[in-house]
């Protein structure tokens, strides 16, 4: 044997070696892609209505969000009217306490003025009257 049959020999060693390991290689790549290509078009099938799904539920979420920015403004004027109906019950109150103070104090003076008029009526009809 002639060292380029050797060589021949060596490299035909090596085709069948790389055959036999290379073939069951492009079978599991072969199999991968057909499972890839199955994934894909199940990806595809389900995504497509979850996609429209998505987008009417965006478009719900967007009406009530724009229902919600138009409600607020409302809410910001009647928390306002609250402010203002409790400042006008304060108001209103002191009012009230003042008319009730000069009451009191009228009728103090009232009460007053009558007991002296009676103890002065008293003391001048028992000085001329009584005599």
């Amino acid at each position: 044997m002639t060292l380029i049959e050797i060589v021949l020999i060596i490299i035909t060693l090596a085709l069948c070696i790389m055959v036999v390991v290379l073939v069951p290689t492009l079978i599991a790549v072969r199999r991968a892609a057909q499972s890839l290509n199955l994934l894909s078009e199940t990806v595809n099938m389900e995504l497509k209505p979850a996609l429209g799904e998505l987008t009417g539920i965006l478009a719900v979420l967007k009406s009530a969000g724009s229902d919600v920015a138009g409600h607020v403004d409302d809410a910001r004027r009647f928390m306002f009217a609250l402010g203002r109906t409790g400042d006008n019950l304060l108001t209103i109150n002191r009012s009230i306490e003042t008319v009730t103070g000069a009451l009191t104090i009228a009728s103090a003076w009232t009460t007053g003025i009558k007991v002296a008029g009676k103890y002065m009526l008293e003391q001048y009809l028992n000085k001329w009257g009584g005599k």
